[in-house]
Parts: C-alpha cells; sequence; structure tokens
C-alpha cells in the first residue's frame, strides 16, 4: 500500500481578508500584505521535501478566483471584469470571499476510507461541503469536479459528491485513521463538534461525520464518533487536526483535544491493542501555544525506513514550550522518532499549518496506476511548477489592491497557464 499526500497549490490569489471566524492566525493576520509567489513555492518546498524523503506526493491545482461563476449565480452581469467590478463597488465583503484561495488546504478537501476499510473495497472519497463559511463554500463544486478527474478509475475509487450544507463537514480535518499499518484494514475516527452559545462556530456536524461513514460502507464496529472539547474550540481549534493527528499505530493528540478521552482512548487500544497514545500535558503545552504554534497541525508519517517522522512548520521551533518538548520526545522512546522542520510561513499566517495543506490518500498498486499521472509528483514536474508560479504568480498583494481590476486580470492569467500546463 502507499501513502500520498496530495497538497494543495497555493494559488495567485492567496490573501489575508480574514474570513474564517474561529481561527486565530486567520484573524490576527488578517489586513496584512501576503505573498502569493512566496506562499506557491513554500507549499512547494514542502512537496519536495516529502519526495526526498522516500514519500510519493500529488498535488490538487487552485480553483480560479475570483470566482465570477459564483457571482453570476447571485445576479451580476456583464464580462468578468465588469462582475468583479460591480461586486467591488455594491458589497467588498462579498468580493473577498469570491478572491480567496483557501482551496490550498486540502485537508478540507474531501473525507478519504482506503480500500481495506469499506465494504466493496474501493477508496471512497467524500467532498466536504464547508458550509460555516462562504468563502470555503464556494469551493465543493469544483472540489468533486477535480477529485473525480484525479479519481477517474471508478473500479478502484468512489467519490461521493457534498452531503446536504444543513450538516457541516469539514472534510479529513475532523477525520482520522489507526490500523497497525497502511495496508492494513483499520479504525477510522470521526471528530465533531458543538457549539457554546457566545463561542466560535464548531464546523463538524456529528450527522455529517454518521452519513460519510455509511456511504463508505464502513465497519460500524471499527468506525468511532468522538466530540472534539469546548476548550479546544474556544480556544480556536476550528478543526480537529489543530490539537490531534493520527498515522497508522500512533495518535498524538493535545491532554485536551477531546471531551471524554477516556472513551476515545479505550475504543483505539481495544481494537488495536498495539496503539500508541502521544499525548502532550496542558502542563508543558498550553491549548494556546498548540494553536499558535500549529504543533498538531503537523504531518505524521511513516517513512520507507518504517521510522515515524513528524513534519513541523518553524513555528514549532520559534515557540519555547513547544520546542523543549518536542526536543524532550525525541530524546525519549517516543513513538515519534524524528522531527523535520520546515517553512509554510505565508499559509500558517492565512491558519493553515503543514497537514491543512495536504489530504492523505491510500491506494494499493492497482489504484495507484489508475490516478490520473498529470497530479502524481516527481521532481521534474515540482521544478516546472516553481518555474511557472515565479513567472506569473503576484509577487505580493496588500488589502488596498483586491479592487484592482490588474491583480484580477493577473490571478486569471496565472490560472489558464497552470491549466494549459496541465493540459486540462
Amino acid at each position: 500500500m502507499h501513502e500520498i499526500n496530495f497538497d494543495g497549490l497555493i494559488g495567485p490569489s492567496h490573501n489575508y481578508a480574514g474570513l474564517s471566524f474561529g481561527n486565530v492566525a486567520s484573524a490576527t493576520n488578517a489586513g496584512g500584505v501576503s505573498h502569493p509567489r512566496a506562499a506557491a513555492l513554500q507549499g512547494l518546498g514542502k512537496m519536495r521535501t516529502l519526495l526526498g524523503l522516500g514519500l510519493k506526493q500529488g498535488f490538487f491545482p487552485p480553483q480560479r478566483r475570483p470566482n465570477v461563476d459564483a457571482l453570476r449565480a447571485l445576479g451580476f452581469t456583464g464580462d468578468d471584469a465588469q462582475v468583479c467590478a460591480s461586486v467591488w463597488r455594491a458589497d467588498p465583503a462579498l468580493f473577498r470571499n469570491t478572491l480567496s484561495a483557501s482551496c490550498m488546504w486540502t485537508a478540507n478537501a474531501a473525507t478519504v476510507s482506503p480500500a481495506r476499510d469499506t465494504q466493496d473495497g474501493r477508496c471512497h472519497l467524500s467532498v466536504a461541503n464547508l458550509s460555516t463559511m462562504l468563502h470555503r463554500s464556494l469551493e465543493a463544486e469544483a472540489t468533486e469536479a477535480m477529485l473525480r478527474t484525479v479519481f477517474a478509475n471508478t473500479q478502484h475509487f468512489a467519490v461521493h459528491s457534498a452531503v446536504t450544507p444543513k450538516l457541516g463537514d469539514e472534510g479529513a480535518a475532523n477525520h482520522m485513521r489507526m490500523g497497525r499499518a497502511h495496508g492494513a484494514s483499520g479504525i477510522e475516527i470521526f471528530v465533531y463538534g458543538e457549539t457554546v452559545s457566545g463561542g466560535f462556530p464548531a464546523r463538524q456536524d456529528r450527522r455529517a461525520s454518521e452519513a460519510v461513514a455509511r456511504r463508505h460502507g464502513l465497519n460500524p464496529a471499527h468506525t468511532y464518533l468522538a466530540q472534539q472539547s469546548r476548550a479546544a474550540i474556544a480556544a480556536g481549534a476550528f478543526h480537529n487536526d489543530v490539537v490531534a493527528v493520527a498515522n497508522e499505530r500512533v495518535l498524538f493528540a493535545h491532554e485536551q483535544a477531546f471531551e471524554d478521552k477516556a472513551a476515545l482512548y479505550a475504543f483505539i487500544t481495544t481494537q488495536l491493542p498495539d496503539a500508541e497514545i502521544v499525548e502532550v500535558p496542558a502542563a508543558q503545552v498550553s491549548l494556546a501555544d498548540a494553536i499558535s504554534s500549529y504543533l498538531f497541525n503537523s504531518q505524521l508519517l511513516t517513512l520507507p525506513s518504517g521510522v515515524t517522522a513528524l513534519i513541523v512548520p518553524r513555528e514549532c521551533e520559534e515557540n519555547a514550550s513547544v520546542w523543549a518538548w518536542l526536543q524532550s520526545a525525541a530524546r525519549s522512546n517516543s513513538a515519534i522518532s524524528e522531527v523535520k522542520v520546515i517553512d509554510v510561513r505565508e499559509s500558517m499566517r492565512n491558519g493553515g499549518g503543514p497537514a491543512c495543506l495536504r489530504l492523505r490518500v491510500v491506494v494499493d498498486d492497482g489504484a495507484l496506476a489508475a490516478i490520473d499521472p498529470r497530479f502524481l509528483l516527481d521532481e521534474a514536474k515540482i521544478t516546472a511548477l516553481e518555474a511557472l508560479v515565479s513567472a506569473h504568480w503576484p509577487e505580493s498583494i496588500a488589502p488596498a489592491e483586491l479592487g484592482n481590476p490588474a491583480l484580477w486580470a493577473q490571478c486569471w492569467a496565472a490560472h489558464a497557464a497552470l491549466m494549459e500546463h496541465l493540459g486540462l
């Protein structure tokens, strides 16, 4: 079995509009100057790092922004530039939502169940509706079309449309899979939230998680629904992957990640007796430090050597308590053997760390061969994408520039160049 991480290529409209209520980093940096070219190159650098570690790496292209189709559906008319100009004059807040490059965070693209877990023996992917936030709710239709292109072979893959928007579903960011190995049948853990009056919204509805589990044909005995802790949501952990991440036999979580951790841990150890639960005490790393550093929004991976590695953002190295804990864990007999630091600063400033940027898909040889090869990377393809980004992506975007027709034209031209490069 092969683990493939599909990262989102950060789009040319990457900007800091602060659209995501409950996302502390997004709100903190709202109104700042973004650097789309550097952001995309940082993301490609992360992909190159994982490729260099011997892992398979894929990518998803960004969606076209500004999203003129969404604006036309709201009654605005004219050519693309005229539509955007009308909306910028009439409702700048609405327009900023259609300019967002948030589809870069492919952990929110879909929930994925490997073939070993499903009743029909296919890999199932359910598109996330992302209905809690306007700018993200505009992504589902294009995401589904992309997934049906990448995973078109119905012998190996089943792609499901998003569940009803009335039931918020945020994809793999609220889903964890554990097992003895990627190739073994596993347990699947869906994490939902409940909104506390006056607090940040909980984005994952329990019934949406239940629907995804049913549609994927999962064994109920190997499926668990866990409630994210209210304290974590209140602190700004808008997704489970901000406070917990799993890989094969290892669960890496903050002490305050779950509302009833004892029940969850009991389920894990009963189903997977050799599971290793690495819990970080709140006394050593507070929720605030965990969220600001995105310690748990790291990628927990099994390297080809069998070693378990944690790919962390540079912000972890810059946080004293987080780095002290990581150094201590690396010296102990922890299940996490290696810690590697990467720079995804531009994504981090907008509220997404290494794990936000990737959708993990586990496949066998036959399914791997059935994936559209345009979306699977090697060194040459990454180099070509880096050259394309350097030639077409804006160097920077200040808030005042969001209403500039020259910026819209540059973003559309960059997207068109990428589509031509991919033959899409």
